[in-house]
């Protein structure tokens, strides 16, 4: 009986130890259904943007994320101008955004994204320098210096306002130059990009088997970038993989694709490379907004808001030309746009009064480059206008209204200009006055991003005291002619007088 009694004592407890055995697996892989099979309620998207030159590294470093860590990462090589644009319009997705330079942050801001962070965590760096190829290498030997190269070759410079070596190069060429005549005849010898000489990335020459050479500019500096609309679950993933990308064990990933720490270090030298070199600061923003506007200067780039009128009045007949007002002001503006080169970025307003329901004022064109515009039919629309009959001229709040959406569009490495094209005085008794338009317009300026308002004025109507207050009142200069038949004239006039800089003409 006592033997019995044992067996059945033990069976009952070894099948008690299976129940609780088969409980906790059943309770195990019930957690690991709720859970994701992975430890995680959810797993966590992280959208990255990254420039193009560090975008795979990003994404080989995003790979090596354990699963248990519960964020994914997604990295999309991006342009830093196509982000800015994204970011400006508010139609960007990304998480993080690593751009080339912290410069591209201010540009960033200057085109909409005021809520852009205006640093970054640095996490990889470059020096910006000259790569020579073939025998231009091989005449002036291993790390040469900027100055005997500027001198004797044709350099050639990516748009700055387009291209943070742009920019870098402007200041180095700047730092090189004894004053601002022989800075501005130094800007004048660079030419488009070259295939012999140009200015990049220290991680560009030596992954394209270019020879770099040095001087004392700012380099790129890759920041990590938290944007404004990450959530806060994106947020702590981001901080995560940040934590990655500046651990020891991502050194190598980095050193391998070409990139120093961000402290400017050399981990795996390459030939031809000057472990030497230590970053320089990004340019403050006065300096980079002053090398910008001497670049557009010197090269006639510019952005122009045309603000044209089409009151009644322009309908008017010129005598002795069988033309009307419009006619002969739409004549002169297709042709002074041969004056601008293609890249010249164009857009154009109508005016007069309640053009747009109460507004006086419309769109034609957005702004574009010109060959854009001229590509997209622009020309024809323009020949197309006509006045609006009885309208009169509403000309204090249309060009308010222009000179705040040419300011919030301010855009660096252009000389920025609103024209305002008209053949009579403000008659808008509902809109606002001279005082209240000149008080608006002091409160928009700002010394670092001019933007002058131009105004030409044909006709009888005119009043040149009015026009050229308002012009005083941003820095910019009047042009009038009581005669329209003589609009080609102070039409060549003005648009001279505009792409016309110092110091080969003087104000």
């Amino acid at each position: 009986m006592e033997t019995r009694s044992r067996r059945r004592s033990s069976v009952v407890i070894l099948s008690a130890l299976l129940v609780i055995a088969v409980g906790g697996w059943a309770g195990i892989q019930y957690l690991r259904t709720r859970l994701g099979g992975d430890g995680c309620d959810n797993t966590t998207q992280l959208a990255v943007s990254a420039a193009p030159d560090i975008a795979p590294v990003l994404t080989e470093l995003a790979r090596s994320v354990p699963e248990q860590d519960c964020y994914a990462v997604s990295v999309s090589a991006s342009p830093s101008p196509t982000t800015v644009e994204a970011l400006a319009s508010g139609a960007g997705g990304a998480d993080v955004w690593v751009p080339e330079a912290s410069t591209w942050l201010l540009q960033a801001r200057d085109a909409g994204a005021w809520n852009l962070p205006e640093s970054g965590q640095s996490i990889a760096s470059s020096p910006v320098v000259l790569g020579l190829t073939g025998k231009t290498a091989e005449k002036y030997g291993q790390f040469p210096a900027w100055q005997p190269i500027l001198d004797h070759e044709a350099v050639g410079l990516p748009d700055p306002a387009h291209d943070a070596a742009g920019i870098a190069a402007l200041i180095g060429v700047r730092k090189l130059s004894k004053d601002d005549a022989a800075f501005t005849a130094a800007m004048r010898k660079l030419s488009p990009p070259q295939p012999a000489v140009e200015p990049m990335s220290e991680q560009h020459a030596v992954t394209h088997d270019l020879v770099p050479a040095y001087a004392d500019v700012p380099g790129f500096d890759y920041p990590y970038v938290l944007l404004p609309k990450a959530s806060e679950a994106a947020r702590q993933a981001a901080e995560r993989f940040l934590k990655v990308l500046l651990d020891q064990g991502s050194t190598q990933s980095f050193a391998s694709a070409g990139f120093r720490t961000p402290d400017g270090q050399v981990r795996s030298p390459k030939q031809g490379v000057n472990p030497a070199t230590r970053p320089v600061a990004e340019p403050a923003p006065d300096a980079m907004y002053g090398v910008l506007q001497a670049w557009a200067g010197a090269n006639l780039s510019a952005r122009i808001q045309v603000l044209l009128d089409v009151s009644g009045s322009m309908a008017a007949t010129v005598p002795g030309t069988g033309k009307s007002r419009m006619e002969l002001t739409i004549q002169a503006a297709i042709q002074g746009l041969g004056l601008l080169k293609p890249t010249t970025e164009l857009g154009l307003w109508l005016f007069s009064t309640k053009l747009d329901g109460d507004k006086d004022y419309q769109e034609l064109l957005p702004v574009r480059a010109l060959s854009d515009q001229i590509a997209a039919g622009g020309v024809e629309k323009l020949k197309a206008v006509k006045p609006k009959p009885g309208g009169a001229t509403g000309l204090y709040d249309s060009i308010l209204a222009a000179y705040q959406s040419a300011r919030q569009n301010w855009k660096s490495g252009r000389i920025n200009l609103v024209v305002v094209l008209t053949d009579g005085r403000n008659e808008d008794k509902d809109g606002i006055s001279l005082d209240k338009l000149k008080a608006e317009l002091a409160k928009l300026q700002d010394p670092r991003k001019p933007l002058p308002v131009i105004g030409i004025g044909v006709g009888p109507d005119i009043d040149a005291t009015e026009l050229q207050a308002v012009s005083n009142a941003t820095g910019g200069q009047s042009f009038a002619t009581a005669d329209p038949r003589k609009i080609s004239d102070v039409f060549y006039q003005a648009l001279s007088k505009i792409m016309c800089q110092p110091p080969t003409c003087k104000k």
